[in-house]
């Protein structure tokens, strides 16, 4: 079903606003013109302004702002990540369902999106606000060949993925916070959440959920955290569509898998540090058992940051139990 939608759109686009008969599309296809005409009005059932020209057939007029997998498949350019969509109007977290999906034996590289999510979640159990059609909530489904302690290196991977998509297409500059929070104008725009499933030294699957605010308004958000959140729009300077962002990133986060796999994480954590916001700056070290000061000089080769103490000594912060906070440019306030 899918794959027949998005073939009746691709030869909608390509005659630029002339008539596609039902005739030829059918031909085209190989299925009836009843056939055609239930799916043409399927997609306008989904938001497509599809025209009927009485005796010449069908324009396509506008195109939702959703996204279906047919839209995100006639723009992506993997060879494998994303090519299995798992789409929900509405789903209580992206993770949740990527989990069970993968439970039940899915294939490498399954992509599962919602317009909104009911209960996202972010690292440390975080809650994640996900406003209908205002974001990217996303989960992709990996099956990496490497050992489960490299798993959490995926996170920094993702980041990177995300963070040059979004400079990329809408013309900003955000940045990554460590381990793997993107920001923009100070702000919080991405959260990202990986899950893995693993026994005796074998991955089953690790799950990345994203989560980005592209379009939502301070009045989505609760107002206790509306000076903490950022979209896309508030400071993009290039016109961008959710379809060709996540296409984008979904492209970016394959060639860093793949080369993950083949030449280990070295080069995934050189981007890393081009993208990041902490290095070089005055960190706060939140701790179980304490709390310190120092400056963030760089990552480990396990994505472990290093962080020089007031004192000179160093110590590796690891993802997960702290929290750390860049510091703003005055005062003793931090971020």
């Amino acid at each position: 079903m899918i794959y027949m939608r998005k073939r009746i759109l691709e030869l909608l686009r390509n005659s630029k606003g002339t008539p596609v008969s039902g005739e030829e599309i059918s031909k085209e296809l190989e299925v009836s013109r009843t056939a055609i005409w239930k799916h043409i009005q399927a997609l306008k059932n989904e938001g497509y302004e599809i025209e009927s020209v009485p005796k010449r057939g069908y324009i396509l007029r506008e195109v939702p702002d959703r996204l279906f997998p047919q839209e995100i498949l006639s723009r992506l350019q993997t060879k494998w990540l994303g090519r299995n969509i798992c789409y929900r109007d509405s789903v209580d977290s992206s993770n949740n369902l990527a989990k069970a999906l993968a439970n039940e034996g899915c294939e490498n590289g399954l992509l599962v999106v919602a317009e909104e999510q009911g209960a996202g979640k972010g690292r440390l159990s975080r809650g994640w606000i996900s406003p209908y059609a205002k974001g990217i909530w996303f989960s992709v489904v990996l099956k990496p060949p490497f050992l489960p302690q490299e798993a959490s290196k995926c996170t920094l991977l993702a980041a990177v993925a995300v963070v040059k998509s979004i400079n990329k297409i809408a013309g900003v500059h955000a940045a990554i916070k460590w381990p793997n929070d993107v920001l923009l104008l100070g702000r919080k725009l991405v959260g990202i959440l990986t899950e893995m499933n693993a026994e005796f030294g074998h991955i089953n699957y690790v799950v990345i959920g994203t989560g980005i605010n592209t379009n939502a308004s301070p009045e989505d958000y609760p107002e206790e955290v509306r000076d903490l959140a950022v979209s896309v729009a508030d400071a993009a300077t290039e016109p961008f569509t959710r379809v060709e962002l996540l296409c984008d990133i979904l492209k970016n986060m394959e060639d860093l898998y793949e080369t993950a796999v083949q030449d280990g994480f070295g080069p995934v954590f050189d981007e890393w540090r081009r993208y990041s916001c902490t290095l070089g700056q005055e960190v706060k070290v939140i701790a179980p058992d304490m709390t310190y000061f120092g400056t963030a000089e760089d990552i480990d080769e396990e994505g472990l940051l290093i962080v020089r103490r007031e004192d000179g000594s160093k110590e590796k912060v690891v993802a997960g139990d702290v929290s750390i906070r860049p510091a703003k440019a005055k005062g003793n306030e931090y971020a």
